[in-house]
């Protein structure tokens, strides 16, 4: 085995594993895509390490772990189609891929997004494609979606997002309540979102997503 390859198995063992994280596919998929491909150059060493990848420009990719127990809570289904917001260098979208029928990746920096097509290419993830928009917006003509996954904090969803997610559909995404993180899942039913506590994380709150502060007179 490569050198890489002992570090996602290693990754898996120590921290996907012992996070209570079991489903198969998603072992399998952790196990295949090349993380160390994902990340700038710069950061290879530590594309498997249990922290946060720094993608510049402000931009973070999610710990192993939390990518783990967001995709377990999602519960993709092979026939479903996927939203991938945030999709930063193209990841978590590689990863999903295996798992579903589509997953749409959306990335607002352009030379991001450029880069993301071309790792998902390599990668032989031919059911991703990327969006390259405003992350807030998603990406409605290629919906609705059955999953939403948000790769990064969230203090509110525009309902502009919540739109493209079917009747019935899941999203899951970090909350940042002041110094806190919790990652929850919601549930679509008709225009509502009903949202359950799935376990803490922490991530830096993406453009677009932040809570507009109330002035009062």
């Amino acid at each position: 085995m490569t050198e890489f390859a002992n570090r996602r198995r290693m990754m898996v063992d120590t921290q996907v594993r012992p996070s209570d994280v079991t489903k198969f596919p998603i072992i399998q998929a952790m196990l295949t895509v090349q993380r160390e491909n994902f990340v700038p150059d710069a950061q290879r060493e530590a594309a498997y390490a249990d922290v946060m990848v720094d993608l510049g420009e402000g931009r973070y990719q999610l710990e192993p772990r939390t990518l783990a127990k967001m995709l377990d809570a999602a519960n993709i289904a092979s026939n479903e189609m996927v939203l991938d917001i945030a999709a930063g260098l193209g990841y978590s979208s590689a990863v999903a891929a295996r798992m579903a029928e589509l997953v749409v990746a959306v990335e607002a920096d352009e030379a991001m997004a450029e880069e993301a097509q071309t790792q998902l290419m390599d990668a032989g993830a031919d059911n991703a494609i990327v969006h390259s928009g405003p992350l807030a917006e998603g990406a409605a003509e290629h919906g609705p979606y059955d999953v939403i996954l948000i790769q990064g904090g969230v203090e509110i969803i525009p309902r502009a997002l919540l739109d493209q997610l079917k009747d019935g559909g899941r999203i899951v995404a970090v909350f940042i309540e002041g110094a806190v993180g919790v990652v929850r899942l919601g549930r679509k039913a008709g225009a509502q979102v009903s949202w359950r506590f799935v376990f803490n994380a922490t991530a830096p709150v993406l453009p677009g997503f932040e809570q507009v502060p109330e002035f009062a007179l």
